[in-house]
């Protein structure tokens, strides 16, 4: 069965037409033959972030023509930014059962994400039957972090995901990680301590005792971002954490973290977390209200029994 994505909103990651407007969606898609979900994936185009696969169970093809290769239990796949999608159920395969998440990764990541054996944009690591069943809880537990009503959940989500990565990496025989250069490690850090300001490239270059020029080379080679890119991600991460933890308003937080102006804070904000600031605080506001509801009742409950 063949199915082209369609624009249309939709609310199921499964399915087609969902518009993954998030920093990270999980889950697992049990394809059988003839089922529901027994449809190809087709995205030209990719998508903005980054995919992992994991197969569990039966088989799955990627790809089609003389490109085409299929995925078995224990391989993971992680599919690149704007790499074509083309996957599902492997004709000869009754089923295809496997563990997604889709993510825009954090700016360190970099040296993370760029598998040794990679074909058409797909990095590919097959892990051993002894790692299985661990990788497997991973994705999982990725899955239930974000879906729960804990009030980082996404953060969580995330530090699991870092863990899962950092994970993969260690186990693909074939990479070699670069050693970050101190010098760019103190770059992060003087940038970090100074995200209120409007430190100049300069700056930063005098402080690591770098030229401009070969510090912005540096840093994009080892980083995979700009350092204004950087900067942007840490800021961003910043008034997140300040949005859900404070009260203060949202006007403060966007000078607390850099930008005087609160319409271009709230335009960068939206930009890269998907809603506006006030959004974000109501939408983590009404989760932790309804986790303490959740908990005065089962305290409650308690009492009574």
């Amino acid at each position: 069965m063949y199915h082209r994505e369609l624009p249309a909103e939709q609310q199921n990651p499964l399915l087609p037409g969902y518009s993954f407007n998030a920093w990270l969606v999980a889950g697992l898609t049990p394809i059988t033959a003839d089922g529901p979900l027994d449809f190809f994936i087709d995205r030209p185009h990719g998508m903005k972030g980054y995919i992992l696969n994991l197969t569990i169970k039966g088989k799955g093809r990627v790809f089609d023509g003389e490109k085409a290769f299929d995925c078995e239990p224990g391989e993971m796949l992680l599919f690149q930014p704007k790499t074509a999608h083309y996957y599902g159920r492997a004709p000869d395969s009754p089923q295809w059962f496997h563990r997604w998440v889709y993510f825009r990764p954090r700016a360190y990541w970099h040296d993370w994400l760029r598998w040794q054996d990679e074909q058409e944009g797909v990095g590919r690591l097959r892990l051993p039957e002894s790692l299985r069943g661990e990788f497997d809880r991973l994705f999982a537990t990725i899955e239930q972090t974000h879906n729960s009503s804990r009030r980082f959940a996404e953060e969580l989500a995330m530090n699991l995901l870092e863990r899962l990565l950092l994970r993969a990496v260690e186990e693909d025989p074939r990479n070699h990680q670069q050693i970050r250069d101190p010098r760019i490690i103190e770059a992060c850090q003087y940038v970090n301590n100074h995200l209120a300001s409007e430190v100049k490239i300069e700056e930063v270059a005098r402080h690591v005792c770098l030229s401009p020029s070969r510090l912005a080379h540096l840093f994009r080679e080892q980083m995979g971002v700009n350092l204004l890119r950087w900067r942007e991600d840490q800021r961003v991460i910043r008034a997140k954490l300040l949005l859900q933890t404070t009260q203060e308003p949202i006007a403060s937080i966007g000078r607390e973290v850099g930008y005087d102006d609160q319409l271009y804070f709230s335009r960068v904000f939206r930009k890269r977390v998907g809603v506006s600031p006030s959004d974000f605080r109501r939408r983590n506001q009404d989760v932790h209200d309804n986790l303490a509801s959740q908990s005065a009742w089962t305290a409650a409950r308690s009492t009574v029994s």
